[in-house]
């Protein structure tokens, strides 16, 4: 055999060989496929007959899967944060933010800094928080004493503001009163003006100021029942005849610099609302949040009730109540660590007093 063709033959070999290494990673889109069809079983997904829709979605279900991965491979313990699929998956970040949570809160809540009843505490403010700090338990659960109510779901009502300062109404009304009552959230939702909306938006402050201002009564749920949808106020008329809770004082209070304090508040006074970045949490499945939560003023964008913590944990950790259905996060709580304000916790909390 000539020498050229000899040559030429090994490149060609040489070539073949090195090609192979050009593809890369496993192909998932066959597993891909078999979970989006249980996926869209599992959630009803009503896109199912909507070929159009179904493909655009199964992209947004595949980037999740892939972001669902990547959080997962970062957990530190097996006590962090772990991710996998839930209602949310085969929205885009936008989607969710738009349909899910409240995007203007952070301006929302921005207009309330100069009113009487916010309060901001600094660290130069705080005396003897070393001692006061220790005085309290390692660990404090609200649950514990009978003063939760069952996990809410807002649906796609984004009505946050409304779930998370009811609930946190009803147990201010249990721990002084010893009787558990589960108050209206519809009435909120139909109701409350000062700049809420409905289930297009508003904010725990406004709300607070609007029913003290008015001195507006909280009906029984049963009596104002959830509908998830902004309806016409029925206040005024015969449901104003059942019974009925009023809020006697609040405070929208900054905890920057002062966690200890919120530890305190949340022992000693009861249950807090507040407002949060929850744009993290899409996939979000148990374990407590270290990392990866955004915790500016600027990125609140959903409310939600803290009903205790626990500092003796691996992770010292808040319990946070949510509203999206027991079917999210821990039977419907999530867990956030304590000290660095992971998803704006101490940005803004609201104490109510009944």
């Amino acid at each position: 055999m000539e020498w050229r063709t000899v040559a030429l033959t090994v490149l060609i070999v040489s070539l073949c060989f090195l090609a192979i290494p050009i593809r890369i990673g496993k192909d998932t889109s066959g597993e891909d496929v078999k979970l989006f069809k249980s996926y869209i079983t599992e959630y009803n997904k009503s896109y199912r007959y909507d070929p159009e829709e179904y493909e655009e979605r199964f992209k947004r279900f595949q980037r999740s899967l892939r972001h669902i991965e990547k959080m997962n491979g970062l957990r530190s313990s097996q006590e962090s944060a772990y991710y996998g699929l839930t209602a949310y998956s085969d929205m885009t970040e936008d989607e969710f933010l738009t349909q899910t949570l409240v995007p203007d809160l952070s301006k929302r809540g921005g207009r309330h800094v100069n009113a009487s009843y916010h309060q901001c505490h600094r660290q130069w403010q705080m005396t003897n928080r070393v001692t006061r700090s220790t005085g309290i338990p390692l660990k404090f659960d609200w649950r514990e004493r009978g003063v939760v109510g069952p996990v809410r779901s807002q649906g796609t009502c984004g009505a946050c503001w409304a779930f998370s300062t009811v609930e946190v109404a009803e147990s201010m009304f249990t721990i002084k009163n010893g009787t558990f009552y589960s108050l209206s959230v519809q009435e909120m939702i139909d109701c409350a003006r000062n700049s809420n909306f409905g289930c297009e938006g508003g904010d725990i402050c406004s709300l607070l100021s609007w029913l003290l201002l008015t001195k507006a009564r909280i009906l029984l749920e049963s009596t104002y029942p959830l509908t998830r949808k902004t309806g016409t106020c029925m206040l005024g008329k015969t449901l104003d005849n059942g019974p009925s809770m009023r809020i006697r004082d609040f405070t929208c209070d900054s905890f920057v610099d002062a966690e200890d304090e919120l530890l305190e508040t949340l022992a000693t006074h009861g249950p807090v609302a507040a407002a949060v970045n929850a744009l993290s949490w899409q996939n979000y499945l148990g374990g407590v949040i270290q990392y990866h939560c955004d915790g500016s003023f600027e990125s609140l964008n959903h409310a939600v009730q803290i009903i205790g913590y626990d500092k003796s944990d691996k992770i010292p950790h808040y319990i946070i109540k949510n509203s999206w259905g027991t079917s999210f996060g821990d039977k419907g709580y999530m867990y956030i660590a304590i000290g660095s304000n992971l998803c704006g916790t101490i940005n803004q909390r609201d104490k109510i007093k009944c």
